[in-house]
């Protein structure tokens, strides 16, 4: 499959600024005995087109700094630019598809909930907002579905329904956290199917936490390890050689070993020998 050459041919391109800036971004939260740092520090870029991962272990941050991309959380240093302006705010420019798909109302049909928030947003009228519902729910294979009620569908169907709610607003990035992990196996293999079908076609720059060091490899062009917590950028990987193709295959199996040694080995001289042709480390 040539997608992720193409998008990462689209993300390389001359551009005047980055789609999105994450400018030594450090957060912070409380708890009942003390602040604790969820990040630290982090710095990275996403231009248009890219499928951009951020991946660690759980407890490294990953879900708060995207959070706070979407303009739920304020950082306590640095800034976060979309397009050269600082996010203060959520807005309809950066739509958020968590993991739990109950959030779909389910007195609302499929097809009325993906035009809510084109209506409630005053984005569309309704006509539009329903033509631009059906066209999204085409994309993602549910048309058939478009009548039913949320409680007659499977985890999959749900997740596609979120998905094609979340891009009928037409956002400048979509943000995934861990959107396929409560799933189970076979049906997740489906959504990374889907999701990479979906991106080869409509071509939105895409933003994916996961804590899969398999999952990553697969969906992203571009890959952020993030550091046990508090999460800091370990490195960069351009990761757009691999598919879902690529699955149990020798090369694959030894660069998720690398990634795996990046992710936790202290020692500088171990991530020297990891042997990724086109790797950014950060100390």
């Amino acid at each position: 499959m040539n997608a992720p050459l193409q998008g990462h041919a689209a993300s390389t391109q001359s551009t005047a600024q980055p789609l999105l800036a994450v400018d030594n971004v450090s957060l912070e939260y409380r708890t009942p005995e003390r602040v604790v740092r969820a990040t630290h520090q982090v710095s990275f870029e996403i231009d248009p087109a890219d499928r951009y991962v951020l991946l660690g272990p759980s407890g490294c941050g990953k879900s708060t700094l995207l959070k706070s991309i979407a303009g739920f959380i304020k950082p306590c240093e640095g800034e976060i630019r979309l397009l050269g302006q600082r996010v203060e705010q959520p807005g309809p420019d950066r739509i958020v598809v968590f993991q739990e798909f109950d959030q779909l109302p389910p007195w609302k049909t499929v097809k009325q909930n993906v035009m809510f928030p084109l209506l409630a947003s005053k984005t569309l009228k309704r006509r539009e907002a329903e033509a631009r519902a059906l066209h999204y729910l085409d994309k993602v294979g549910l048309s058939a579905f478009a009548d039913v009620y949320p409680h007659t569908l499977s985890g999959g169907m749900k997740a596609r329904v979120a998905i094609a709610r979340a891009l009928a607003m037409q956002p400048k990035i979509l943000l995934m956290d861990e959107p396929f992990a409560a799933l189970d196996a076979l049906t997740r293999r489906k959504m990374q199917e889907e999701l990479l079908r979906l991106w080869e076609e409509v071509r939105f720059t895409l933003l994916f936490v996961t804590h899969s060091i398999e999952e990553a490899l697969v969906l992203g062009n571009r890959i952020l390890l993030l550091s046990p917590h508090p999460g800091r950028v370990r490195a960069e990987i351009h990761s757009h050689q691999y598919d879902l193709h690529s699955l149990g295959g020798t090369e694959f199996q030894a660069s998720a070993r690398r990634i795996h040694r990046l992710l936790f080995d202290e020692a500088p001289e171990a991530e020297r020998e990891l042997g990724f042709a086109d790797i950014r480390i950060a100390y």
